[in-house]
């Protein structure tokens, strides 16, 4: 199907079929067209293997902030909310701006996920009619 990717089991399987299938057979086999088993012929490669991790696309708008002025503010009031927490820190840094609202959000809830209060766990039972 045009547009999707081959992830690595798929491509493992083609490699499985290629040994003793000719590489249109082995596509098949492995449902992806031949075209896309010519080019996998020549770069055996995982597709794992061959994407490179991406970084941010722009500068961390909040790396000096952070762990300086906002984490001691969460550690002090545990139960600040991630708005107010945004609305101070634009007070004292007035040139971050209105985009950088959501950014501070996932961070908070990201660093309370790990730094924060535990969390109540709770495992429902399923039982069957009758047993308990």
């Amino acid at each position: 199907m045009p547009g999707r990717h081959v992830p690595d089991h798929q491509m493992r399987l083609f490699m499985q079929f290629r040994q003793s299938d000719s590489v249109a057979a082995a596509a098949a086999k492995a449902a992806f067209s031949p075209a896309t088993g010519h080019r996998i012929a020549a770069d055996p490669r995982l597709p794992s293997a061959k994407k490179t991790p991406r970084g941010r696309r722009r500068p961390d708008p909040l790396a000096e902030v952070f762990e300086d002025e906002i984490v001691p503010l969460l550690k002090a009031a545990p139960g600040l909310r991630p708005v107010a927490v945004f609305e101070e820190i634009l007070r004292r840094h007035p040139d971050l701006g209105a985009g950088v609202r959501r950014t501070l959000e996932r961070r908070i809830w990201a660093w309370r996920a790990v730094h924060g209060a535990d969390q109540d766990v709770i495992f429902r039972q399923a039982h069957e009619p009758g047993r308990v």
